[in-house]
């Protein structure tokens, strides 16, 4: 199955010339030849050939990898980057052009990724400057691990590694390092570098249609970055499978291509191919350091994460491990400004990352206090039964409350207050002391605090501290304390998340219950049914969101057509703990307040 690929472009024919013109326009550091169209080289605005004093480094390759090349163009890094159309090599005349243009007494250094045609064009281009009177070195970098070793020709491709090699080669010219120097420092670290990668996708060519060659629920295993397949077509795994796999695969003693023994100081990098989130990125760079450190007995002395060798559009990763030492360590860690290179990373990290505490609050919070007492007086018991109810019943509508946040929201609802009803639960065990009320209700307000991310966390913590604050005015709690904490609440949410009633929020709940908590009360009713009447109004008011239209959250973006088809995940989630806290109390015979 394929399909027409999307892409922001205007003529196919012409994306590699309007990204180099997008390109010098962003960066000032940055320029580019004007030439006839085969001409695409990006090189140092500070750079005049025949006057530079160091050793120039051109690197190049085709388009479809960005940021490499040329956003690797700067001082301390690639003097000029040659580019040519997507995954098509350069031809020779850009490449002389770029020589040309940054070379000078002190010599050229080549640095060629290993495919047939950058080979035969890049090695045609140096041996026609050389015939000119520049002073030219290259070298082949195949830093590929995903297939046994070659028997043919052909040899390792050249991936993401390359970009290491281009950072070392460029700050040894940079120190002022002679032609021949740099060189072999380049060659030397090039030995050191391995690299596989993996794809969940098949990258679309511009004006191209997009293939469907892995299908749903497969990825790709030791992939090049031209769209070619990969070694292996295997079922998707979870991250630390296929990071497990990946390592071992460049580390293997069969291929022997980077046998490191236990011990040996190492620098990562996690590449992304072009259409996968920071977020997985850092995922595996986690999970990357971990089993290097722990599997493996390797010093990690530089993690370098981010897109640097891209295949268009691609989803997925390659790791790069590369030994290192001392040298090259100063190499990589030299100033550059060079667009795309991750600056931050450079200094020594420790062994292992741990999390800094969290620093405690100074107050005079007691922590005497803040234990589950060993006996519970009946308002405790009261607490635990509401409070587990309520946990349990959100827990049990997570995948309801998800399902309704699917098409008013972002669809995680449910899972978010799965997360937070988790951490109640678990938290009461320990650290509840049920038989005060007050402070309870504080601790369940940090309690979800803590693990509910977004817009709900906040105004639960909001609700809480809100109602902590008006139970504390009274060292009795009585029922009408209680209806006057939840109309605290309430107000304090309408404060701070600006929603009122009828703006189809959790307010749509919390509002009718309250209201028909203190009528019924007023009206002489018992604690208990004046609970269970404020709890199916709580319910009744979720339930009529579905004819609400939403003026507050991401729902105020939904269609109303959308809106009525489903009730408000929140006020629903609302109705569900407050309902199963009401029936909890009742099976068990207790009078809601305690007292």
């Amino acid at each position: 199955m394929a399909y027409q690929g999307k892409k922001l472009i205007n003529d196919p024919n012409d994306v590699v010339t309007e990204f180099i013109e997008g390109m010098v326009e962003t960066y000032p550091g940055l320029q580019y030849l004007d030439g006839f169209p085969g001409i695409k080289v990006v090189l140092r605005a500070d750079v005049v050939g025949l006057t530079y004093d160091k050793v120039a480094v051109i690197c190049g390759g085709g388009s479809g990898h960005e940021p490499a090349h040329s956003g690797f163009v700067g001082e301390g890094m690639l003097t000029a980057a040659v580019l040519g159309d997507v995954f098509a090599s350069p031809h020779v005349d850009a490449i002389l052009a770029g020589i040309r243009s940054v070379t000078g007494p002190m010599g050229c250094l080549l640095i060629v990724t290993n495919y047939t045609g950058d080979r035969l064009n890049f090695g045609l281009a140096a041996e026609q400057a050389k015939s000119e009177g520049y002073k030219i070195e290259t070298i082949v970098v195949g830093d590929d691990c995903a297939l046994p070793p070659a028997r043919g020709i052909t040899g390792r491709r050249g991936l993401a590694g390359t970009i290491l090699i281009t950072k070392i080669a460029g700050a040894a010219a940079a120190a002022g390092l002679s032609l021949d120097e740099v060189a072999e420092v380049a060659k030397h670290a090039s030995e050191m570098v391995g690299t596989m990668g993996v794809a969940l996708s098949v990258c679309t060519l511009p004006g191209q249609v997009t293939s469907d060659r892995l299908g749903p629920g497969k990825m790709e295993l030791g992939l090049g970055i031209h769209g070619e397949p990969g070694a292996a077509v295997a079922d998707l795994q979870p991250v630390d499978l296929v990071v497990s796999h990946v390592l071992k695969q460049i580390l293997s003693r069969e291929t022997n291509y980077l046998t490191l023994p236990r011990g040996s100081h190492i620098v990562l990098l996690i590449n992304g191919l072009g259409g996968t989130p920071t977020m997985e990125l850092m995922i595996a760079s986690g999970k990357a350091v971990l089993q290097l450190q722990l599997e493996h007995g390797l010093i990690v002395d530089r993690v370098y994460t981010g897109s640097f060798m891209t295949s268009l559009d691609m989803a997925g990763f390659s790791i790069s491990i590369m030994k290192v030492g001392p040298e090259i360590l100063q190499h990589l860690d030299a100033p550059t400004r060079a667009p795309f290179w991750p600056v931050g990373v450079s200094g020594n990290r420790p062994a292992t990352k741990t999390p800094v505490p969290i620093p405690r609050f100074g107050s005079a919070r007691n922590e005497e206090l803040l234990i589950r007492p060993r006996e519970l007086n009946e308002q405790g018991y009261i607490l635990e039964a509401a409070i587990e109810a309520g946990a349990k019943e959100i827990i049990n509508l997570k995948d309801a409350l998800n399902e309704w946040d699917s098409k008013v929201g972002d669809g995680d609802c449910g899972s978010t207050m799965f997360r937070g009803a988790m951490a109640i639960l678990e938290d009461m065990k320990e650290s509840y002391p049920l038989n005060d009320a007050a402070e309870t209700i504080k601790e369940i307000g940090d309690s979800v605090g803590r693990v509910m991310g977004g817009t709900s966390g906040i105004l639960y913590s909001i609700l809480c501290k809100a109602a902590y604050a008006k139970l504390k005015e009274s060292s009795v709690i009585t029922p009408l304390q209680w209806t006057n904490a939840l109309e605290a609440s309430i107000e304090a949410i309408s404060k701070y998340g600006g929603a009122i009633a009828g703006y189809r929020t959790m307010l749509d709940a919390l509002i009718p219950a309250s209201k028909t908590l203190k009528e019924s009360l007023d009206a002489g009713k018992d604690s208990l049914t004046a609970f269970l009447l404020s709890s199916e109004a709580a319910v009744n008011g979720a339930e009529a969101t579905k004819n609400m239209s939403a003026q507050a959250g991401r729902s105020s973006y939904v269609s109303a057509d959308i809106l009525m088809t489903v009730p408000d995940p929140g006020a629903m989630a609302v109705a569900g703990w407050y309902r199963a806290a009401a029936l909890a109390v009742k099976s068990k015979h207790f009078s809601c307040f305690g007292i």
